[in-house]
């Protein structure tokens, strides 16, 4: 199926063609909210489903508006279902594994004419199985987006917030990006270059009120390994976080400061914390056990 580049969507049940920027204004309805940062403006990368979709929750029923993008149609029902949450939603269907995709992202976003207070880069995607055996164009794909977008929406964005000194930024990572992943070879190393790439631009901009924070999930109830192809991986079939909880705590952190957030179960953060100590090959050994194309009925 062709991709479009980058398309903005003006309403759930418009046509593919239409370039109009869909907002719809509602009043804040009766949601307890802990914080209320009405009129705000954030932007959730990778939105229609999964961790991004429940980023955009936590954004929304904090008082934020927000503006979210995917490449994929459902991205019109997330629209839909944020909109519950009282708060303006703005979207745009873009493919970020393309140049065009990212800057027909950025300017969409400066054609609202609002500075963003938060955005969350989380767009990405997982090819499993063995390196030699996977699609080239899936890699390469999985770099650009992975990898080349983050870099790029970031060149973006975080230039518009340091010139205000004021802003929010948060990088989905991976724990995956703490040790090597056979039979997730190249998502792996993806997700180790943006845990590296958010600790030194948090560095960078530490004297600047603009924040940057690593959000690292675990293995989370997602449509994620299904689309990788890992199926019949001992990973796909084990016990995962729930999506809203990975987001709430990347929310959190993101709002607090910090540096990262492991959003995982308990036995992944004590992995992590091994990990900091155990050996490469080690680390790469555990992760075959559960990454291994037939693993599952191991």
């Amino acid at each position: 199926m062709k991709r479009e580049d980058a398309m903005l969507v003006s309403s759930a049940h418009t046509s593919s063609e239409s370039v109009t920027i869909f907002s719809i204004h509602h009043q804040l309805g009766d949601h307890a909210m802990q914080e209320d940062h009405s009129g705000q403006f954030a932007v959730i990368t990778g939105a229609s489903s999964g961790i991004g979709l429940e980023l955009a929750k936590q954004f929304a029923q904090h008082g934020f508006d927000v503006l979210i993008t995917s490449e994929d149609d459902r991205l019109g029902r997330a629209a839909d279902e944020l909109r519950t949450f009282g708060v303006t939603v703005d979207t745009i269907r873009a493919d970020l594994a393309q140049f065009e995709g990212v800057e027909s992202l950025y300017r969409g976003i400066n054609a609202l004419g609002r500075q963003v207070d938060a955005i969350a880069i989380n767009a990405g995607v997982g090819v499993g199985g063995p390196f030699i055996e996977n699609d080239l164009d899936d890699e390469l794909n999985l770099i650009a987006l992975n990898v080349t977008s983050t870099v790029h929406l970031a060149k973006r964005v975080v230039r518009d917030m340091v010139a205000r000194n004021e802003g929010r930024i948060l990088f989905t990572a991976s724990i995956a990006g703490e040790m090597p992943g056979p039979f997730e070879a190249v998502y792996a190393a993806s997700k180790a270059f943006v845990l590296s790439f958010s600790e030194a631009l948090r560095n960078e901009l530490k004297d600047t009120n603009v924040t940057v924070t690593a959000l690292q999930p675990g293995a989370t109830e997602t449509n994620f390994f299904h689309r990788a192809s890992m199926d019949d991986t001992k990973v796909a079939v084990s016990r995962k976080s729930d999506p809203a909880d990975v987001a709430r705590e990347g929310y959190e952190a993101l709002m607090a400061g910090k540096d990262h957030v492991v959003a995982a179960m308990f036995k992944e953060k004590v992995q992590v914390v091994l990990g900091q100590v155990a050996p490469e090959s080690m680390k790469a050994e555990q992760h075959r056990k559960i990454a291994e194309p037939g693993s599952a009925n191991a």
